[in-house]
């Protein structure tokens, strides 16, 4: 069993304040037994506009930003998952990415977003570029093995049918969930879905006003909403069990029963 919690605030342009806030909450949430804490998407650097602003202030994954989530991750010896914009060599591109940094300051495992927000009047890929589609990076925490995704990522369900084929019985899903039409029912429903439908556990970890809508929250296998927040910062957590997941998978062993399998699009 991994305690998990999930960190929600409003990161801005000030890239040391940002550091400091994740300081701040994964401290809180380590104090309360936290072994792994999952911040929001863009926990780096986020702008009211996806503009030139995220291409200006990204840094390589070995920058001083993930430099400092390592150090976050050994003071308090628990493992950061957080989401950066990351240098390419792309002039007019970043890769939205995200990190797991473990106790030990190194990255476990790299996911870069893979769909990007092209929809509700935005349009993200002016500005990032996609996530090559390769095997799911996972990392085990006391033999509990997680996996990521980012946000827009949810609303296609292969995305997360893939990471659980890697093995994880843990989602990490960082987001900044545009506040829009119904978004809020969207979200709650998909989150919730994901984990019902693959029995698993997601751990979903939003931005606050003014840029996300909150609702962070823990969904176990069953659906089951054991840990959430509002509107506002702060931490929530829960704790994640392979025995609860073993044991919802042999009430409902939807994976084992499929007829269909998940291959990436040409």
């Amino acid at each position: 069993m991994v305690q998990v919690a999930v960190a929600q605030f409003a990161p801005g342009e000030d890239k040391d304040a940002n550091l400091a806030a994740i300081g701040k909450l994964a401290a809180e949430a380590a104090g309360r037994g936290a072994r792994v804490v999952v911040f929001p998407e863009f926990a780096m650097f986020t702008a009211p506009r996806l503009d030139r602003r995220f291409i200006d202030t990204a840094e390589p994954l070995d920058g001083p930003f993930a430099s400092g989530l390592g150090e976050l991750a050994r003071r308090y010896g628990v493992h950061v998952v957080a989401g950066v914009n990351e240098r390419l060599d792309e002039p007019d591109r970043i890769s939205n990415t995200l990190l797991a940094i473990g106790p030990d300051g190194a990255v476990a495992a790299t996911y870069r977003k893979t769909h990007l927000y092209d929809a509700f009047g935005y349009k993200e890929s002016d500005v990032v570029r996609h996530g090559p589609i390769g095997d799911p990076e996972t990392f085990a925490v006391d033999g509990v093995r997680f996996g990521m995704q980012t946000c827009y990522d949810v609303r296609f369900p292969e995305v997360t049918r893939r990471i659980v084929d890697a093995g994880a019985e843990v989602l990490a899903l960082p987001a900044e969930w545009v506040p829009g039409p119904l978004k809020e029912d969207h979200w709650r429903t998909l989150v919730r879905a994901r984990a019902i439908e693959n029995t698993i556990y997601v751990a979903a970890a939003g931005q606050c006003a003014p840029t996300g809508a909150g609702n962070s929250m823990i969904v176990d296998p069953m659906g089951v909403v054991v840990a959430a927040l509002g509107e506002t910062a702060g931490t929530a957590a829960a704790d994640v069990s392979p025995e609860r997941v073993a044991a919802v998978r042999e009430k409902n062993p939807a994976l084992s029963l499929r007829r269909f399998t998940t291959v990436p699009l040409p």
